[in-house]
């Protein structure tokens, strides 16, 4: 809307629509463009507090305020520690009553242990140590810091969702099956592996064959009976496997051995005829 329309607009109109349009606006309320700041806006005092160091208890201030002037913590200057306990406990108790409440606790006690060193000690047996007042206190101080260590160290391990996050990953899966293209050689090479593996896996079966070399002494006796000469090699039955063959040899050493057959050559490499033993009637 131009200028000359606004001075046309009725006068009502005026307090509705900003007069300052080539300007950018401020803010933005409820999406319309605030242009100027509104007269009665209220702002609660306590709407914006700035904290330098939040403790998490009385214990957490007072172990703060003796590490941070390196006092020893087993010989606590009481004056000077109750002195800037207090001055902390006088700011917050102005602005929340109710969190100074448990820092006024503290106070008591530690205002309560200072008049308790001002006094004379107690009168103790020989040999003992009157007790310290401040005892109490430093166990407590020693066993929150221990706590408060542990606990730091455990805010240092990595955590999901501060330190890393987990991976995720979408995986698109198509409706249609997508097969791969395999070619007749591919099929081939397949083929020829698995034979080749099957071979690698074959199961070898060896039975024992029993094999008697004096029923094969008889055997012999009886090819020989009723002829003169016999050859060496017509002996010897191949169909029937190598252990035949040497159980036939070994009988017919063993019936040279007994003189029961003879076994003669003419000449060197001439054949070995084998016949029954001459046995004088």
């Amino acid at each position: 809307m131009s200028n000359e329309a606004l001075d046309a607009a009725p006068p009502g109109l005026d307090a509705v629509l900003p007069r300052v349009v080539d300007h950018v606006a401020l803010a933005r309320l409820y999406g319309e463009p605030l242009f100027a700041m509104p007269r009665d806006l209220y702002i609660p005092p306590d709407a914006l507090q700035v904290f330098l160091e939040a403790f998490e208890g009385p214990l957490d201030l007072l172990l703060y305020l003796i590490r941070k002037q390196n006092f020893n913590i087993l010989d606590i200057p009481m004056a000077a520690v109750t002195r800037q306990y207090l001055s902390y406990v006088d700011e917050i108790r102005s602005g929340n009553l109710e969190l100074a409440a448990e820092y006024l606790l503290m106070a008591a006690m530690l205002i309560e242990i200072k008049s308790r060193m001002l006094l004379p000690p107690k009168k103790v047996a020989e040999g003992e140590e009157a007790e310290d007042p401040r005892a109490e206190l430093v166990r407590r101080l020693l066993e929150y810091e221990q706590m408060k260590l542990a606990a730091q160290r455990l805010a240092d391990q990595p955590q999901y969702g501060r330190d890393f996050l987990r991976a995720q990953v979408t995986v698109e899966q198509s409706l249609v099956p997508r097969f791969p293209d395999v070619s007749a050689v591919d099929l081939q090479t397949a083929w020829r592996d698995i034979l080749r593996r099957a071979k690698l896996v074959q199961h070898h079966r060896i039975s024992r064959e029993e094999l008697s070399v004096r029923e094969h002494m008889s055997i012999v006796l009886r090819h020989l009976q009723g002829r003169k000469f016999v050859e060496f090699g017509e002996l010897f039955d191949p169909s029937r496997g190598q252990p035949v063959l040497v159980v036939t040899f070994i009988a017919m050493l063993e019936l040279a051995k007994e003189t029961l057959i003879e076994l003669t050559q003419a000449e060197a490499f001439a054949p070995i005829y084998v016949r029954l033993a001459y046995t004088p009637t």
